[in-house]
Formats: structure tokens, sequence, C-alpha cells
């Protein structure tokens, strides 16, 4: 590992997403057609999707979060997520698995759910 990606003591490094995967732009697509019922903005915006990684097979692994553990929906955004996935074009398989590590904080969100929750 180099210096830069170190971790921080504590804290699991997340892999980075598969950007230059040519799928990887539809699969955001799809992401952010996934809202937490709670809250009007997708969850792609909101930063809850902490990787996205696409292999070679087109097999898609999505790394994710939620607001808080106590989330009324945590067991089914998952399933949202790959049901929003699966359809596309490509994709032979999806994972999708919820993460506690780094925990989720409004830093996370893009300017755009800042924006349109009022933060900003």
């Amino acid at each position: 590992m180099t210096e830069q990606t170190q971790p921080l003591e504590g804290t699991p490094l997340i892999a980075p997403s598969s950007t230059d995967h040519p799928l990887y732009e539809q699969v955001v697509e799809a992401c952010r057609t996934v809202y937490d019922p709670e809250i009007p903005v997708n969850i792609y915006e909101l930063g809850l999707i902490y990787t996205i990684d696409i292999n070679a097979e087109n097999e898609v692994d999505i790394k994710m979060s939620l607001t808080a553990p106590g989330c009324p929906v945590a067991g089914e955004m998952p399933g949202w997520v790959a049901d929003a996935v699966e359809p596309l074009a490509g994709v032979k398989q999806v994972e999708v698995a919820l993460v506690w590590e780094p925990p989720w904080g409004m830093d996370m969100m893009s300017d755009e759910a800042r924006l349109e929750l009022g933060f900003m």
C-alpha cells in the first residue's frame, strides 16, 4: 500500500470504483433512480453508494451505506439498488452489500443534494 491509500487507523480501506469500465456511468444513473423514502434526494447524490466495482465479466459489486443503521428500509434498499442495476444491458450479476465503515456523514452528500435539502 502506498501512503496515499493507507486507511486511517480503525477505518477499512474502501476499494475504488471501476470508473473506467464502460458500464460504470449506466450503473451510476441506475443508482440515481433509487430514493430513500424519507429524503427527497437519490441515494447516489446522498453519498450512500461508496463503491461500484465492475469486473471483466460485467459482474457488479456495490458497497453502500445508509444514513443510519436503524433506517426503516435497511432490509429493502440493497434490493432496490440491485433491481435498478440488474436490467442494464450487459450486466451479468449484481451484488449489493451494506457497509457501516466508514460511517456515512452529511459531508458525503453532493452539492446538488445539499442544495436540494437546503444545506447550502
